[in-house]
């Protein structure tokens, strides 16, 4: 089937760890489209107070995103899983088009279909404005490199 995304539930240990790390390298991608593939084709998110349902709402969610969190780099670490569960937490680091910087904290909680597809997506998040020389996350746009300090590490 062309519309699975393995690693597929139930969830192991690796299993959960690779789920969150393509996840993370999807939204550092920055790129809609490709992000939303993810996702069942009904999917249901609650991001702060919006509500999203389905690829096209989600498309049209991430470019707004994007459009208005300018230099985006997005961590997530594995919190807990569960079969066809996983919970992680986040920081991402972007700027606005005045040259604000923020850090945004957060966690989701994410349920996945049979097929490997997030089919629900509950994220809480906080923005906590930064001065740019507090920055921590420097590397290229894209995705995050191999060897770059976990939230963790950071003391995230």
């Amino acid at each position: 089937m062309s519309d699975q995304r393995p690693p597929l539930p139930p969830f192991t240990p690796e299993t959960a760890v690779e789920k969150v790390r393509l996840a993370e390298d999807g939204w550092n991608s920055r790129d809609p489209a490709r992000v939303a593939l993810a996702y069942t084709v009904d999917s249901y998110w609650r991001n702060r107070a919006e509500f999203v349902e389905g690829r096209e709402a989600i498309i049209g969610f991430l470019t707004r995103k994007w459009q208005r969190e300018l230099d985006y780099r997005l961590l997530k670490e594995l919190w807990s899983f569960r079969e066809n569960r996983i919970a992680v937490r986040f920081a991402y680091e972007w700027h606005d088009d005045s040259g604000n910087w923020y850090r945004s904290y957060g966690n989701e909680n994410w349920e996945f279909d049979e097929h490997g597809l997030m089919r629900r997506r509950l994220t809480s998040i906080n923005d906590a404005p930064i001065r740019e020389a507090e920055r921590r996350f420097h590397w290229p746009l894209g995705r995050r490199p191999d060897d770059h300090p976990s939230l963790s590490a950071l003391g995230f």
